[in-house]
């Protein structure tokens, strides 16, 4: 390039809009790192790793067949046989036949698995305590937000097994 020739300011071409989309993706970012941060040491004081806290918190919400779980968990069904396997060995899950179709096996929380899901979620204060200096109308708008972004109806129900309509 020519020494009298400008360099194009790269910068200059982004607008505001592009600049607030760039903070806001990052703060997305921050929370998610925070999130998966606090939840790491929150399964350890359960002598837990995060993929086993993961499953332990979903199987909480109901019984689930071991393919949903793994789409769920973006992994292979192998990989969540052995942390259902370790999960079953301490107690904290059950396998049992699916009443629909009983060549399914669910996985399922027990009494302790749910109770140990219960004290999970309590000690992640990350996740809550942010949430309690918002007005009920702002975490209603922020829940809202976060569903579309998702390609969800703002107005609907959350999926209860924590898919988006794509993956069921």
């Amino acid at each position: 390039m020519a020494a009298d020739t400008p360099t194009p300011d790269v910068r200059s071409t982004e607008t505001a809009e592009d600049a607030l989309d760039v903070e806001v993706a990052g703060l997305i970012g921050t929370v998610v790192t925070r999130y998966h941060e606090e939840y790491e040491l929150a399964a350890s004081a359960h002598a837990l790793t995060g993929a086993q806290a993961r499953v332990l918190t979903l199987l909480a919400r109901g019984a689930t067949p071991m393919r949903r779980l793994a789409r769920q968990l973006k992994c292979e069904p192998s990989n969540v046989t052995g942390i259902v396997d370790r999960l079953q060995t301490r107690g904290l899950v059950e396998r049992r036949p699916d009443p629909a179709d009983r060549r399914i096996k669910l996985a399922a929380a027990t009494e302790e698995g749910l109770a140990t899901a219960a004290r999970l979620r309590g000690e992640l204060g990350f996740a809550g305590e942010p949430l309690k200096g918002l007005t009920p109308v702002e975490r209603t708008l922020l829940r809202d937000l976060l569903r579309r972004m998702l390609g969800e109806e703002a107005g609907g129900e959350p999926p209860r097994d924590g898919m988006l309509p794509t993956d069921r």
